[in-house]
């Protein structure tokens, strides 16, 4: 299992003026590979936070931490100086990254965004990172990401804005990913339950769940009223695509005799 920790960084966010979507992303693009998300948090652009909060993931041995926000040019993007504080790296400007860089702001004089591709000091700023990391080429944005490996850990750092993420994820990482979660897999499976008190259908949910200590067994009530809905999903992590879905088929089949036997109405199909 390999366990994930997220770490937003930005003072739009807890201000309340950006709704933190990459989060929910992130959750989701790493639970699908396979990965254990156990911890997702978010601070301010303070580096003493920064350093705190990563200090804590290293400590407890996390797998992989991917922190979203703070790589920009400006005087409070201020997350690798919050990574090099928690490692006790020295932050060093980066060829390979700086190639990046001067490449993306070459692009943007030609598209005539820029009048100039000068490597002016904020610039510079965006490829200067951990030393000893590997610099994440950005094809959406000026900022690479920046991955740094420290004992059992290696810590992801994106940029903040949603396509940027999502750029560096599906090209820069690709690599790194299928190295790291080789086969890993997750599936999630669901049924919707007609039934009124949630809390009256737990005991059954406690049943197969005993009966398939390997799945999570989720319920969600869709809507009130007479006609409540409650979703129960089933989902699995593992190494093989194929057992996930055997096992999943089962608790659902069983769970299905479950509530035919109790004459208790439900369907598959959403609404």
């Amino acid at each position: 299992m390999i366990r994930v920790e997220i770490l937003t960084i930005g003072n739009e966010v807890l201000n309340g003026d950006v709704v933190n979507t990459n989060s929910s992303y992130l959750c989701k693009f790493f639970t699908n590979l396979g990965g254990y998300v156990v911890r997702n948090v978010t601070v301010r652009d303070d580096v003493d936070w920064i350093a705190s909060e990563l200090k804590g993931m290293l400590n407890r041995g996390t797998d992989i931490v991917v922190t979203t926000g703070g790589l920009g040019p400006t005087y409070d993007d201020l997350t690798l100086q919050g990574v090099a504080l928690s490692t006790g790296k020295k932050l060093v400007i980066n060829q390979e990254a700086l190639k990046m860089v001067e490449r993306r702001y070459e692009e943007y004089v030609k598209s005539g965004y820029f009048e100039s591709a000068s490597m002016i000091p904020s610039r510079i700023k965006m490829a200067t990172i951990p030393e000893g990391s590997l610099p994440l080429e950005n094809f959406a944005g000026a900022a690479p990401g920046v991955l740094l490996s420290i004992d059992k850990t290696d810590i992801i750092c994106l940029p903040g804005v949603p396509a940027e993420i999502r750029s560096i994820i599906d090209n820069s990482l690709q690599g790194y990913l299928k190295k790291k979660f080789g086969k890993s897999a997750f599936e999630e499976k669901e049924i919707f339950v007609h039934w009124k008190d949630e809390s009256t259908l737990a005991p059954l949910l406690k049943e197969i769940a005993d009966l398939y200590p390997d799945i999570y067994v989720k319920s969600r009530p869709k809507k009130f009223g007479e006609d409540l809905k409650i979703r129960v999903t089933f989902s699995m992590l593992g190494d093989s695509s194929i057992e996930i879905d055997r096992k999943l088929k089962s608790a659902l089949s069983t769970f299905i005799g479950m509530l035919e036997d109790r004459k208790i109405k439900f369907d598959t199909g959403g609404s």
